[in-house]
């Protein structure tokens, strides 16, 4: 009698294989995206008090901070430690009819594909000395 043949199981991945993330910081200009930015990548990309003072991506990468990591570390003391990366973008913002061309457009849907998560910035402050975009 021929031996049976074994069935091997392949385990199903979820998302992407490795430990960089691609995250795009958007919203409407003057919200705060590029302070936003600045903030969490320790960058000093100008943050404008005008519309579309993005206007190409700014691009960063940062370590992500795990305890688990370091105590996995020093627990079996191994020669390298690789932290997981997030790379965080920058993408100018968008305007009140860029379906029809205003603003940056079609070059804003081209950035947010590229990316693997939204972290969307909204405007929650009242100053009239930073510029509304509908001049409200």
């Amino acid at each position: 009698m021929p031996p049976k043949k074994q069935v091997v199981e392949e385990k199903i991945q979820l998302g992407r294989p490795g430990n960089n993330l691609k995250i795009g910081v958007v919203g409407l200009p003057n919200v705060g995206k590029s302070t936003f930015f600045n903030a969490i990548t320790n960058s000093s990309v100008p943050a404008e008090n005008y519309p579309f003072c993005t206007i190409d991506p700014e691009e960063s990468r940062v370590a992500v901070p795990d305890e688990r990591l370091d105590w996995l570390f020093t627990q079996y003391k191994t020669t390298k430690l690789i932290p997981a990366y997030l790379t965080i973008i920058d993408i100018a913002g968008l305007v009140k009819g860029a379906a029809d061309g205003a603003g940056l457009g079609n070059a804003f849907l081209s950035h947010i594909s590229a990316v693997d998560g939204i972290f969307h910035v909204v405007r929650a402050f009242v100053d009239s000395d930073v510029v509304h975009v509908d001049d409200e």
